[in-house]
């Protein structure tokens, strides 16, 4: 086949594409940036043109684009086995790196469950935790509703939305949706119970209003629905230290399954392996996704204890069998590659490298703080967030329509980096591969495309 023209690519794309999270009007309204190649913590365009990723392609790029030992885990791979059912059969690829996983994993879980996708992950933990609660009977049975969060963002599929609090993503789909219990996110730029924006009263109140929740409804809930540390979609909002321990001891109080949803924190992102060791905690379900592959392929896990477990054994007769699964779970493939990228944790000694990076991201993160249109700056790990705000002293919004975060975007595109925004909040998500050179490079062209922008009130 010959090689397209930029031009043929664009018009393939606006004719025949229809993109996640896009107003498509919108987008046919100008040819788009095509892809073609990546190369380190670059992407490049049809035309030849590099951008550095300063969104790792969506949260999930771990060790820059096209490292040539996953690359070569791949071929080989394809060369020995593409795909098995894990239906009446294992393969060797899924339970080595199940193995690595427990191994990798918050102390006491032992059990993983696969599947493709971060809203799977999710969805998959929220029905575990839902038939266990049956499998015990008696007056479990009745706990059968979840106490999720707002500002939660779990993902796209129904069961995933329905745990979720963003109502500009979630709030068309309402009737689709079984109720939750929402519960109060400690968020000090922007929160209802503590105007003050004190952190430590923050969380005391959210805490509280958690406890007489659970207190209120712990008879009838079979889980709670929580991302560790930092809510990601709805803002990069980062919780205080020692809210994610505390939430855990008020589920062991109260008998309420703990879920984590490290689908965007884990492998790496908050500094540590997983965002829950960070504080000692053990959910009673995790789901994984995005990183378990450093970006290559579409793989996720969910982990359980045996606690969880052993409540799905019993006689074929008794029907307790977990009955969920996709037609690609376990995909060798996508396997061979979570098992490379693990490896490269270790040769390149990835976690220990990220201190100085983090030290260098939060400088310059504080340092942002004092333009007038940035509001708040969030950061934990190698991740953060930079509110825009029309004015810094009275943190009135940018209406939505201005688009005001997508604009400094392509303004940054200009300066060779590819963002992207969740509404007017610039986010800060670099492969962890990242030197401290580009990092440099990524934190001086936002500044300047959000000083570009945003113009200071007379």
């Amino acid at each position: 086949m010959p090689e397209l023209t930029t031009k043929t690519l664009q018009e393939y794309d606006q004719n025949y594409v229809w993109h996640p999270f896009t107003q498509m009007r919108d987008w046919e309204a100008e040819p788009p940036t095509v892809i073609t190649r990546g190369e380190g913590c670059y992407l490049i365009d049809s035309d030849g043109n590099r951008y550095l990723d300063g969104v790792a392609s969506v949260w999930t790029n771990v060790h820059g684009h096209c490292r040539r030992e996953i690359n070569d885990a791949i071929k080989k791979q394809v060369d020995r086995l593409e795909h098995s059912t894990q239906l009446g059969l294992a393969n060797d690829q899924a339970a080595i790196l199940a193995k690595r996983l427990v191994e990798i994993a918050p102390t006491g879980l032992c059990k993983v469950f696969y599947s493709d996708n971060g809203s799977t992950a999710v969805e998959i933990g929220i029905k575990m935790a839902f038939q266990y609660q049956q499998h015990r009977g008696g007056d479990a049975a009745r706990k059968t509703r979840f106490i999720s969060f707002r500002n939660a963002y779990h993902g796209d599929t129904l069961g995933a939305v329905s745990v979720g609090g963003i109502d500009l993503f979630h709030g068309v789909f309402r009737p689709l949706l079984f109720p939750t219990i929402q519960a109060p996110s400690p968020y000090c730029y922007r929160c209802e119970l503590c105007p003050e924006q004190d952190s430590e009263r923050c969380s005391r109140l959210c805490l509280a209003e958690l406890e007489r929740l659970m207190a209120t409804h712990a008879d009838e809930t079979a889980g709670l629905v929580i991302e560790p540390l930092v809510q990601g979609a709805g803002g990069m909002i980062v919780h205080p230290p020692g809210f994610l321990k505390r939430v855990r001891e008020l589920c062991d109080r109260h008998d309420i399954l703990m879920i984590a949803d490290e689908v965007a924190v884990g492998f790496g992102r908050t500094g540590t392996m997983f965002a829950c060791q960070q504080e000692g905690v053990t959910p009673d379900i995790m789901a994984l996704s995005k990183g378990i592959t450093a970006g290559y392929l579409p793989l996720a896990a969910t982990m359980a204890t045996q606690k969880v477990y052993d409540a799905f054994l019993g006689d074929y007769r008794e029907l307790k069998t977990f009955f969920h699964g996709h037609t690609f779970t376990g995909n060798p493939i996508a396997c061979a590659t979570a098992l490379a990228s693990l490896d490269l944790f270790e040769t390149d000694r990835l976690l220990e490298s990220l201190p100085p990076k983090i030290e260098y991201l939060q400088t310059r993160l504080n340092a942002l703080e004092e333009l007038s249109q940035v509001g708040n700056v969030r950061q934990r790990g190698l991740l953060g967030g930079i509110e825009l705000v029309r004015n810094r002293v009275s943190k009135e919004p940018y209406p939505w329509e201005e688009r005001v975060g997508m604009q400094v975007c392509q303004e940054a595109k200009k300066h060779g980096l590819l963002l992207r925004p969740l509404g007017n909040t610039i986010v800060v998500f670099p492969p962890l591969a990242i030197t401290l050179a580009e990092l440099k490079l990524l934190m001086d062209g936002i500044e300047v495309s959000i000083r570009s922008i945003t113009t200071p009130d007379a």
